[in-house]
Formats: C-alpha cells, sequence, structure tokens
C-alpha cells in the first residue's frame, strides 16, 4: 500500500459517501446518517480536510442550461516528452479555462483534453488560439461529444 493513501475506517468513509452525494448537508444531519454525535463527526471532517481527503466543496453547475453544451475531446501529441516539457505543456493547458479536464495518457499520443465550449465556433476558437499555441504541441485530433452518457462519478470509498 502506499504511504499517501489515507486509511479510513467506517465513519470516515461514510462522511465522504454523504458529502460526495450532498456536500450541503448540516453537521448535525451528517452526524446523523453516519451514526456518530456531533462533535466526533466534526472532528472527523475536520480531519479529513486537512489530510486532504476533502479538497473543497462546490456547486455542480449545469453547463447546458449555461449554454455550455459542445464538449471536445482532444488527443494531443507533443513533439517532445520530457519532464521540462510536460511541465510546461501542464503549465499552460491549466490557463485555459475552457479544458475541464487534461490527462497525461500512456498510448498513441500523450494528452487527452475534455473541452468545453458554447458552440463549434468557439471550440475552434479555442483550438487555434490557446490549445494549438501550447508549447511542444505536433499535432491535434479531435473528437465532439454527442451526448453525455455519464459525466459526474462519485468517488466510491467503501
Amino acid at each position: 500500500m502506499q504511504s499517501d493513501i489515507l486509511d479510513l475506517d467506517r465513519f470516515d468513509r461514510a462522511i465522504l459517501t454523504t458529502l460526495a452525494e450532498d456536500g450541503r448537508v448540516s453537521i448535525t444531519e451528517l452526524a446523523r446518517r453516519i451514526g456518530l454525535s456531533k462533535s466526533p463527526t466534526q472532528a472527523r471532517l475536520r480531519r479529513l480536510e486537512e489530510l486532504g481527503a476533502i479538497r473543497g466543496y462546490r456547486a455542480i453547475l449545469d453547463p447546458i442550461r449555461l449554454g455550455l453544451d459542445h464538449v471536445a475531446f482532444v488527443e494531443v501529441r507533443l513533439t517532445d516528452t520530457r519532464e521540462e516539457a510536460l511541465a510546461a505543456f501542464n503549465a499552460g493547458v491549466a490557463r485555459i479555462p475552457e479544458v475541464e479536464q487534461a490527462h497525461l495518457i500512456a498510448g498513441n499520443f500523450d494528452y487527452l483534453l475534455k473541452v468545453r465550449t458554447t458552440d463549434m465556433r468557439a471550440y475552434r476558437q479555442v483550438l487555434a488560439d490557446r490549445i494549438s499555441t501550447l508549447p511542444y504541441i505536433a499535432s491535434t485530433s479531435t473528437y465532439v461529444a454527442m451526448q453525455a452518457v455519464k459525466e459526474i462519478g462519485l468517488c466510491d470509498v467503501n
């Protein structure tokens, strides 16, 4: 087992599962659901936050209702995959707000990006003006999503 993996008991896992489903649950309700009193629940929650098991709380927005229903997945091939090149690419891609996710891939290409925009025209502009100008880009291939079947997955901590 890796040293950075947390040793969680059933109460910790119950806290994480409950918060993953409802991040706005009150401490009182959280304590009731996991079967502890309020004080130990608060202490466990604080500990999980301090240890980094909980990285933050956020609202889940509906991108379609916000007019951001165009999703493209972009395969990126780099000209150089040494650490310096990867770090430069990572820093650049992190500054592009339309890129929702960026993953370093083991395979026939180097990165897979998830890019969300309003429409194809906006995507083409992001590709031309931002993604294609990132350091060490050799080529890109785009795949446009027709429908999201599953987008939000809860971390299974059981």
